[in-house]
């Protein structure tokens, strides 16, 4: 690879700041391939729902690592690294340039610093924790977790069921924390210097008024259809697909036990706060992420390409 060269694009943000919209337009103008690096996009089950890319849009540009994930598996950041360094490696062969786009910041940490090799959890084994969670609360399985790892449980909110869950099955498969694997990443896929990253800013008032109109065009869209055939499955709700921003409350609607209002406030309201600690997380983590507004991105990326010696 020549010095200077851009062997991909990171399009990062919270939700609703117009990233999918930037890539789409990024990959008319130089021939490249959508790469998603959502977790909630990764499900097919939830195309309305997630703001996943429409079928027309999928046939201007390649896309990638979309809807291909039955809402019946617990898509992990492991499982997304592998399928993204596979994806990465095809998108080249085809001469096409992958700009990568979402909000899930472990998988763009993933990509740029490495992925700690933890041993994937047997499946005898992941039932078995499950099992014996089964009736406990977030909070009660969080304190189990402080005793055996209580590094991993000091990062992690006491209500966050899936993560804490996910740490309990590493020790119970390999008996070392969690923690412990984490201090030994692997090989990151990209280096800083083969990418330009952007992290897309919206003023926070702006941002609020993106989320709730979007999540009012999902509805009109079919989105509460989307959720109906989704609870007709009757998955286990500690799935990652079950508690995608919206569903929760709009499973609780189509019980009866909230109005449709309601529901949507909830879905909302869920939806800020999760933009808010996606900002936090990248301003934190990902310090290699240039802050830009939306309407400044497309022409700043396409400088990057046009000049790949310069750096911000």
């Amino acid at each position: 690879m020549k010095s200077g060269t851009i062997r991909a694009l990171l399009i990062a943000g919270p939700t609703a700041s117009g990233k999918s919209a930037l890539a789409l337009s990024l990959a008319e103008r130089l021939g490249g391939t959508v790469v998603n690096a959502d977790s909630m996009q990764v499900y097919r089950d939830l195309r309305v729902l997630t703001a996943r890319p429409t079928a027309e849009e999928e046939r201007r540009v390649p896309h990638r690592l979309y809807g291909h994930v039955d809402a019946a598996e617990n898509y992990s950041t492991g499982r997304w690294v592998a399928d993204a360094a596979r994806t990465l490696k095809e998108v080249a062969a085809d001469g096409r340039l992958p700009i990568v786009v979402g909000g899930t910041g472990l998988y763009f940490r993933a990509l740029t610093e490495g992925l700690s090799d933890i041993p994937p959890v047997p499946a005898d084994v992941r039932a078995r924790v499950r099992a014996e969670a089964e009736g406990s609360e977030a909070p009660a399985l969080h304190a189990r977790l402080a005793k055996v790892d209580p590094q991993t449980a000091a990062r992690l909110r006491p209500s966050d069921r899936q993560r804490i869950l996910r740490a309990l099955e590493v020790f119970a498969a390999t008996g070392r924390p969690l923690a412990e694997w984490q201090e030994k990443p692997g090989l990151p896929m990209l280096r800083p210097v083969e990418t330009r990253a952007v992290f897309l800013s919206v003023e926070r008032e702006e941002l609020r008024r993106r989320i709730d109109m979007r999540f009012d065009a999902m509805l009109e869209a079919g989105a509460l259809d989307e959720v109906q055939a989704l609870a007709a499955r009757k998955l286990d709700p500690a799935l990652p697909a079950m508690k995608a921003h919206g569903v929760p409350w709009l499973v609780r609607h189509l019980k009866g036990e909230i109005s449709l209002d309601e529901a949507a406030a909830g879905g909302k309201a869920d939806t800020r706060r999760y933009a808010k600690r996606q900002e936090t997380w990248f301003r934190h983590q990902l310090k290699q992420f240039e802050w830009i507004e939306p309407e400044q991105a497309l022409e700043y990326l396409l400088n990057a390409i046009r000049h790949p010696e310069v750096r911000a």
